[in-house]
């Protein structure tokens, strides 16, 4: 079952949601023919982290972790980088840093040509082994919407404040270098049926039984999906 896409954006809107609106595992994840089998496959192989990875996502944590946290995610949106900064630090902390649960970023950039930008610098930090701190500054520094704050000339200067190698960096930025890969994330979004920031994907590393969770949920809920997801494991 899909999950409208006005629905979804008035969840996003005042990022409140039941978790239990969101328990099924496949909810918002399904192809529109349930018995379409080759469809489930592909989805699948989308998601797993070998796939991820190959596609050139970031990944945070151990590889080999039985559960991946994927977040779609625009460096623009508000309750990305309240996400970010408040319930991040718990899951990485109760999750990732003890190896149950690795998180990859995946981009849907959507709110203009800034938040375009801001991923594909992003990308060209991770040319230098850091993809997750710019990730950090970037939401440190977060400004209202197209108020400039992720103009090219400030995500060269976060570029220094990190000690990136500004020159690798700047020829990055100003070539574009990875537009095809932030679009092709926007467009695994829409295939998944996934309309607003941020939305994660819960599954197991090789990309089966995805649960959604849409907006910037607290940690609890967070706690709920991957508990189960681990506990299922032990079953």
């Amino acid at each position: 079952m899909l999950i409208p896409a006005a629905i979804v954006g008035a969840i996003i809107a005042v990022s409140v949601v039941s978790l239990s609106s969101f328990s099924s595992p496949n909810l918002a994840l399904q192809s529109n023919n349930s018995g379409n089998s080759s469809g489930e496959t592909a989805r699948q192989s989308s998601l797993s982290i070998t796939s991820l990875v190959q596609k050139g996502s970031h990944v945070k944590g151990d590889i080999d972790a039985p559960v991946t946290l994927i977040e779609f995610a625009d460096f623009q949106c508000p309750f990305c980088g309240r996400f970010a900064r408040q319930t991040a630090p718990i899951i990485e902390s109760e999750y990732i840093g003890t190896g149950k649960v690795n998180m990859v970023f995946k981009h849907l950039a959507l709110r203009g040509s800034d938040s375009i930008s801001a991923s594909i610098a992003s990308q060209c930090a991770g040319d230098q082994g850091k993809f997750w701190e710019y990730h950090d500054i970037l939401y440190e520094n977060q400004g209202a919407e197209n108020s400039g704050w992720a103009s090219r000339d400030n995500l060269k200067r976060f570029a220094s404040d990190i000690g990136l190698d500004r020159a690798s960096f700047d020829s990055c930025l100003d070539s574009n270098k990875y537009s095809k890969l932030v679009q092709e994330d926007i467009q695994l979004a829409r295939d998944l049926g996934l309309t607003g920031t941020p939305t994660f994907v819960v599954a197991y590393n090789d990309g089966s039984e995805p649960q959604a969770i849409v907006g910037a949920q607290p940690a609890d809920a967070f706690r709920k999906v991957l508990d189960d997801k681990l506990g299922d494991l032990e079953t």
